[in-house]
């Protein structure tokens, strides 16, 4: 399945219907009088947060949403069928955004669905109009006034998807992400031997040590990606809801250390806390350098940074299982946290 990750939709919730112009007629009763009914409710624009959707790819194809309209007013005080809301599911951490501003950055948030089962109502539908029964007076007894039914809302939205994660890979290209994801989970993605083989972020399940937490593999950053260089933008979004960030550093590669600092100074320009998120340093190919040279790199990235670095290998699998220890420990620290600021005696 492709993979989008923005897109843009076109929404109008449904009219109210008109309410009814009608009169009693009934044997015997020469002046019944009015007995027109109200318009029904127009349908709501509702928004659902649903499992087992990673991808927006489906608004690709389908870019227009109206709700049905309420149903007329009729005869003997009958009020119109209510309009059926339009109920459009959507990827859980998927962001509604006004239409406001060319700027993505400085659109406004309209909704957040970050848990299963969470809808918005985004767009209420119109009120029905009220029908001839509501104009009787005293004297006028047989009124042919009515009510229009009320227009819907209509409203052009950004949808935007931040993958929910546990933890996310970060780094330059071609530093062993992908490889990592796939020696740790089933999610087969597309290695090579080049830069920017993976060209959209993918999810795999992490099992180790009974436990089990998402994991992120976000394209490479390269500089300038917080401003938008090579997308970068839209690729950090990804991993501001993970809890920790696995910072993988290319150990065979050219000035290991300045390539850290690029990466942690694209996170910094980005902002939204990804700076000040927990994160472990993975040395990676470390089966391609000598111990001593690996050694100098280690000191000089635990020099750069508070973060603790493993020295691993996803060819080989080294230095795998204590690396798993400490992921997930962080992990659990912060879905514990994430618990406790959660509850509210209310």
């Amino acid at each position: 399945m492709m993979f989008l990750d923005q897109a843009k939709i076109h929404l109008r919730s449904g009219w109210g219907g008109d309410g009814a112009v009608a009169f009693r007629r009934e044997k015997f009763i020469e002046y019944g009088g009015p007995n027109g009914g109200d318009g029904g409710k127009g349908g709501d624009i509702i928004f659902h947060a649903v499992a087992g959707l990673n991808t927006l790819i489906d608004f690709r194809y389908a870019q227009h949403f109206k709700a049905a309209r309420g149903g007329h007013g009729m005869g003997t005080n009958r009020t119109g069928a209510h309009g059926g809301d339009l109920l459009i599911p959507v990827p859980i951490g998927t962001q509604i955004l006004a239409d406001d501003a060319e700027d993505p950055n400085e659109r406004t948030l309209l909704a957040d669905l970050t848990a299963e089962g969470q809808r918005v109502v985004l767009l209420r539908g119109g009120d029905g109009g009220k029908g001839n029964t509501h104009y009787k007076t005293s004297t006028n007894r047989a009124p042919r006034q009515f009510q229009k039914g009320f227009p819907g809302q209509e409203l052009s939205v950004w949808l935007r998807l931040k993958l929910l994660a546990d933890a996310g890979l970060v780094g330059l290209p071609n530093a062993g992400k992908s490889s990592l994801l796939n020696a740790l989970t089933n999610a087969q993605a597309k290695v090579g031997a080049y830069a920017f083989t993976t060209l959209k972020p993918q999810l795999g399940v992490v099992s180790h040590a009974g436990r089990e937490f998402v994991l992120a593999d976000i394209p490479g950053l390269i500089e300038g990606a917080a401003d938008g260089a090579g997308i970068g933008d839209r690729f950090l979004g990804h991993v501001e809801r993970c809890r920790v960030l696995l910072h993988l550093v290319d150990a065979a590669g050219d000035a290991p250390t300045d390539a850290y600092d690029i990466v942690r100074g694209e996170l910094e320009a980005y902002g939204a806390g990804l700076e000040d998120k927990a994160e472990i340093i993975l040395l990676t190919k470390t089966d391609l350098v000598d111990g001593r040279q690996l050694a100098n790199i280690r000191r000089a990235l635990a020099r750069r940074s508070d973060a603790e670095v493993f020295a691993i290998s996803a060819a080989t699998r080294a230095g795998l299982p204590p690396m798993l220890d400490a992921v997930t420990e962080l992990v659990a620290k912060g879905q514990v946290a994430k618990d406790v600021a959660a509850w509210t005696p209310l």
